[in-house]
């Protein structure tokens, strides 16, 4: 009878961990999140004493990650055939992640559901970081500023012609301008985002930090 109990928990615990997170390769779309590194390490980044914010580095804008989005809602820690990503792959994408700690938790939660292997998910992920340029204007601040969220939107949006109010936001944390995040298609041409992406920040006074 306890054999019985083994083997019945056994196939219970089995059946669970196959049922975590979604198939790889279902989604309708990605967001491009770009975050600005002095304000991420103002924020949390110096009390982790996270390598990205050594003053030696020069982050502006980094690659947070290329989430896999549903129209509503999105996957996570999906499930996929592929293998992970090698260290020395995640090591190569800090000089636009800022570590390769942020490489490898970005595929652990989204890259995964991309349906894509480690080498091909962060190959469109550097794709589509270069495919938007970041305004040159804010690596030009000298001193801590405050400024409405819609300039920063502004900004973006006259770099990149080919964007417009529908396919970026503008997100804030604890009164700082946090994040720009763009929404792509999966060959990376941009489309409106879904109604749970499209959250604009409100602030007029932002904190917004010069590179360090």
């Amino acid at each position: 009878m306890r054999a019985l109990f083994v083997l019945f928990f056994a196939l219970l615990s089995t059946s669970q961990s196959l049922a975590e997170g979604e198939p790889a390769g279902d989604f309708d779309y990605y967001v491009l999140a770009l975050s600005w590194s002095p304000n991420w390490c103002a924020i949390e980044g110096d009390a982790r004493n996270s390598p990205q914010c050594d003053a030696s580095e020069d982050h502006g804008w980094v690659l947070h990650g290329l989430w896999p989005q549903y129209h509503r809602g999105w996957p996570s820690h999906c499930r996929t055939p592929h293998r992970n990503p090698p260290r020395s792959l995640t090591n190569e994408m800090a000089d636009i992640m800022g570590t390769s700690g942020l490489a490898w938790y970005q595929w652990k939660k989204h890259g995964r559901c991309s349906g894509l292997s480690g080498e091909d998910y962060y190959a469109l992920s550097r794709r589509a970081y270069n495919a938007i340029t970041r305004p040159a204007v804010f690596r030009k601040l000298d001193k801590t500023i405050r400024l409405p969220a819609s300039v920063v939107e502004d900004a973006f949006l006259k770099a990149n012609p080919q964007l417009d109010k529908d396919t970026l936001t503008i997100t804030c944390r604890d009164g700082y301008i946090q994040e720009a995040r763009v929404c792509l298609s999966k060959s990376l041409d941009p489309v409106p985002c879904g109604r749970d992406v499209i959250r604009d920040c409100t602030l007029k006074d932002a904190v917004f930090a010069p590179i360090r």
